[in-house]
């Protein structure tokens, strides 16, 4: 029984043997194709690698000498615009030396013309000065001269007021003021106006309502005593009255207006029934509106 099994075996056994080989070798050939067509594969890969690095190199040597050529033709151009420039700039600076000796010399010119206009005119000054020195001088002598006269006719008048023998002479007023020369007479009063020191005004004032205008003031006569030389008037400017009693004869009445720093006189030399004359005298400086102070 187990020879029959072995005799079996025995047989078989090629047989397996051929199927083996039939499997492997076509593995195998396979095998052998793909190792190959790897090697083949690969071959050709480093033969594309190699023409690839080959063009690469000729691309970097084409691109550094065209690269190069540039360089040298803009270090060509830069050479000559650095050359146009310098020759630019050298240029700009003559004609900016040429422009500052042009100007220097306008400019010398000009301070030299205006040295001269300015000698001209300090000439000009000096003669017109002059000529101002000389008619100053002229109205000095002139003014002199005038107040020469002046001071003469000043003594005659103080010589004609003391030749007169009068009353004329300084007195207090009713408000105590001490007054100026009061004139008792026409004659007086004349040669108070020859001395200039106010200005006169002479009234002879009736007894009557309406007031009557003495200078810039109004007056109105309310009583006459001539036995007693003694009268009473009103006095009225800038809507104010003021009433002055039983003043005499010669008496100055002082009363102050606004506008002057002296009171106004007046002064009655002649006192009669109903009337009275004498003058008003008033001092020359004064301001431009008129109101009456008692």
């Amino acid at each position: 029984m187990f020879l029959n099994a072995s005799e079996n075996n025995s047989d078989n056994s090629p047989r397996a043997h051929n199927g083996v080989l039939w499997v492997v070798v076509p593995g195998l050939a396979l095998a052998l194709a793909g190792n190959i067509y790897q090697f083949s594969r690969s071959a050709h890969l480093a033969g594309d690698m190699a023409a690839n690095e080959r063009n690469n190199q000729f691309e970097l040597r084409k691109l550094a000498d065209s690269t190069g050529a540039a360089m040298k033709l803009d270090q060509q151009r830069l050479d000559e615009l650095k050359n146009q420039l310098d020759t630019s700039a050298a240029a700009t600076l003559r004609q900016a030396r040429s422009e500052v000796r042009r100007n220097n010399s306008q400019l010398a010119q000009s301070l030299s013309q205006a040295h001269q206009d300015v000698i001209e005119e300090l000439s000009g000054l000096r003669q017109q000065t002059g000529a101002r020195l000389d008619d100053t001088s002229a109205t000095l002598n002139d003014t002199t001269a005038k107040l020469n006269d002046t001071n003469a006719k000043l003594s005659q008048v103080t010589g004609d007021l003391d030749k007169t023998g009068s009353d004329v002479k300084q007195v207090t007023g009713d408000l105590g003021v001490v007054s100026g020369r009061v004139a008792t007479n026409a004659k007086e009063l004349a040669a108070l106006r020859e001395l200039g020191e106010r200005s006169y005004f002479e009234f002879d004032l009736g007894k009557a309502d309406v007031p009557q205008k003495v200078g810039d003031i109004r007056l109105v006569l309310k009583k006459s005593d001539p036995k007693h030389n003694r009268y009473t008037l009103q006095v009225l400017a800038d809507d104010k009255i003021i009433e002055r009693r039983d003043k005499t004869v010669n008496e100055p009445v002082q009363l102050y207006v606004s506008g002057s720093r002296q009171p106004y006189e007046i002064v009655v030399n002649q006192i009669k029934k109903n009337e009275v004359v004498g003058y008003l005298a008033t001092p020359k400086a004064q301001l431009s509106s008129v109101q009456f102070t008692q």
